[in-house]
C-alpha cells in the first residue's frame, strides 16, 4: 500500500464558508458546535437522541450520482464526520432576491409555526425534501417529515405548506441548486485522500483515507470506536456520557459505500445508509421496503448503516432477523485477511459477536428470494413511525409441489439475547402441508425457542403472543386470502 499522507484538520464548508478544525474531540457534536461555537441557534435541541428533529440540518456530500443533499440529526452527528461535506443550516435559507426561502414563506402563510421551536426543523426538512421533488404526495411528505415532532400537533398545517412550496418558487433556481458546480468542485478539492488525525493517544480522532487505510489503523488501535452513522454511538455520548475515544470515523469511505448483485445475490459495503440500500432491496426484495420506512427517520435512514445495525449485535435491531431469514452471509476483515461466516453465527450472546480484535464488517450478502419462495417481515412497536422494535418477525417459506413445506427460515428480534432463528417452529413445519391447523400446531413450539423478557416496551407474556400470532398473520398472507392484512390510509384513501 502506498505512503498515506496525514493532515490534521478536519475541513467541511459551512453554508457558505470554508471551515478547517485542527482541534476536534471525538465526542464533539455538530449541535453543540453550530450553537457554542458559531453562534448558529436556529438549530434547536430537543431530544438529543435523533428522535425529534428540531436540529435538523442538511449535509451535502459527493456520491456517484453528484453533491447529494440530506437532512440529518446534528444533535448526534459528530464533527469528525464531515470531512469534505457541505452542512447547511437554517441560517442559509434565503430567496434568490434574498427574501425569505420558499420553504419559509409557505410556513408563514399556511400557519406551519406554532409555539415555533420545532419549527427550523421542519424547515430543513421539507427543504431537502424539496430539492429532491417540487410536487411531493401526502406519504412522500410524510415520510420525509417521520422524524419530525410538533408538540403543538400543527401536521396539517405543515403539509399544506409543504404542498405550495413551489407556488413560491422553482427548486432549480434555488440558491444550493445554482451553487451546485461550485460547492461541488469545492468538496471535490477537499477530497485529498489524506487520512486525518486530530489528538493522541486515548485523547485520539481519525478519519481514514480510505478501507485498505481503515483496515491498517484498526488492526493497530483494535480498541477503538468505530463511527459509522452514529445513530447508536451518537446516544452513548449524548444519553450515557460515555468515552469514544479513540474513534475512527468510516462514513466516508467510498470503498465501504457500494452495493452491487451478482449471480441472485446483493452485496451491500458495510458504509451503506437505510436511504441508499432501500431503492435497491425495496425493488429486488419487495417486503424490505416497509420494514425500513420505519426505521427511525428519514433522518436517522440517511445517517444509519446496515453494517452498523448488525456490527451493533443489539437484540432488537431491525435489520438482522430479515436477513437471517433471507440466508445472508457476512465478510469480516482484518488488516488484509476476510473470512465470511453466515450471519446468523456471528451472534453469540448478549453483546458479543463472532469478531475478532481488529476485525471489523466489511460486506453483507443477501440471495435474492426465488419468486416462488414467500418472504415477509413484520415489526410490532408502541408507535407505527420512528420507534424501536419491541418484537419483529421475518418469514422465509418455500413449499414443494404437494404443498407441503419444503423451506422454512423464521428469525425474530426482541425475543432473546441477540437475533434468534425459530428453530423448533422450523422443525415442527418442515414437511407439513401449509394448513392452518398445521401453523397452529407449530405454535406451541415457540416456548422451546424463546423466553422473552419484560421491559419498558412489552411484557414477556405479549411478545410471545405477538410472535405466535406473526405467524398465523404469514400464513394468511400466504394463503390466498382476499381480505386485506393491512391498508395504509392512504391506500384506503
Amino acid at each position: 500500500m502506498a505512503k498515506i499522507s496525514i493532515r490534521k484538520e478536519i475541513r467541511f464548508i459551512l453554508n457558505g464558508r470554508d471551515v478547517a478544525l485542527s482541534s476536534v474531540a471525538s465526542d464533539a457534536t455538530l449541535l453543540d458546535w453550530l450553537r457554542l461555537e458559531r453562534s448558529l441557534r436556529g438549530t434547536k435541541e430537543g431530544c438529543a437522541e435523533g428522535d425529534c428533529g428540531a436540529c435538523t440540518v442538511l449535509v451535502g456530500k459527493l456520491s456517484a450520482g453528484g453533491l447529494v443533499y440530506e437532512s440529518v440529526n446534528a444533535c448526534i452527528r459528530f464533527l469528525g464526520s464531515l470531512d469534505a461535506t457541505h452542512v447547511v443550516t437554517v441560517e442559509h435559507l434565503r430567496g434568490v432576491s434574498g427574501q425569505l426561502h420558499p420553504v419559509q414563506q409557505a410556513m408563514v402563510d399556511f400557519h406551519g409555526s406554532q409555539c415555533g421551536f420545532c419549527t427550523p426543523g421542519f424547515v430543513m426538512s421539507l427543504y431537502g425534501l424539496w430539492m429532491k421533488s417540487s410536487n411531493p404526495s401526502n406519504a412522500d411528505i410524510e415520510k420525509a417529515l417521520q422524524g419530525n415532532l410538533c408538540r403543538c400537533t400543527g401536521y396539517e398545517a405543515i403539509i399544506r405548506a409543504a404542498h405550495a412550496i413551489s407556488s413560491y418558487g422553482k427548486a432549480a433556481e434555488d440558491p444550493l441548486a445554482a451553487e451546485r458546480k461550485a460547492i461541488t468542485e469545492r468538496l471535490e478539492a477537499l477530497h485529498d485522500g489524506a487520512r486525518v488525525e486530530i489528538g493522541s493517544a486515548k485523547a485520539w480522532l481519525v478519519v481514514p483515507a480510505d478501507v485498505d487505510d481503515f483496515a491498517a489503523v484498526l488492526d493497530k488501535e483494535p480498541g477503538a470506536t468505530i463511527v459509522a452513522g452514529s445513530t447508536d454511538v451518537g446516544l452513548w455520548v449524548t444519553k450515557h456520557m460515555r468515552d469514544i475515544s479513540p474513534a475512527i470515523f468510516i462514513g466516508n469511505l467510498d470503498g465501504l459505500c457500494t452495493i452491487s448483485e451478482d449471480k441472485g445475490v446483493i452485496s451491500i459495503g458495510a458504509g451503506v445508509t437505510y436511504t441508499d440500500a432501500f431503492a435497491t432491496l425495496a425493488k429486488r426484495i419487495p417486503a424490505m421496503g416497509p420494514l425500513f420506512d420505519r426505521i427511525g427517520g428519514e433522518q436517522v435512514r440517511n445517517m444509519g448503516t446496515i453494517g452498523g445495525n448488525i456490527a451493533n449485535g443489539s437484540p432488537i435491531g431491525d435489520t438482522p432477523p430479515p436477513l437471517i431469514a433471507l440466508g445472508a452471509s457476512l465478510t469480516l476483515r482484518k488488516g488484509k485477511k476476510r473470512r465470511t461466516i453466515p450471519l446468523e453465527d456471528f451472534f453469540i450472546a448478549y453483546g458479543k459477536q463472532d469478531r475478532l480484535s481488529g476485525e471489523f464488517v466489511e460486506a453483507v450478502h443477501v440471495p435474492i428470494p426465488p419468486k416462488a419462495t414467500k418472504f415477509a417481515v413484520h415489526k410490532i412497536t408502541k408507535r407505527r413511525d420512528e420507534d424501536i422494535t419491541a418484537a419483529l418477525g421475518a418469514f422465509f417459506l418455500t413449499l414443494a409441489k404437494d404443498g407441503t413445506v419444503a423451506e422454512v427460515r423464521i428469525a425474530y428480534g426482541g425475543m432473546a439475547a441477540t437475533p434468534k432463528r425459530a428453530s423448533s417452529v422450523e422443525k415442527a413445519l418442515l414437511g407439513k402441508p401449509w394448513t392452518e391447523q398445521a401453523v397452529e400446531a407449530a405454535m406451541a413450539e415457540y416456548a422451546r425457542d424463546f423466553t422473552p423478557l419484560t421491559d419498558m416496551r412489552a411484557s414477556a407474556e405479549y411478545r410471545a403472543l405477538a410472535a405466535r400470532n406473526l405467524l398465523l398473520r404469514f400464513f394468511a398472507e400466504t394463503s390466498g386470502t382476499r381480505e386485506p392484512i393491512q391498508v395504509s390510509r392512504h391506500e384506503a384513501a
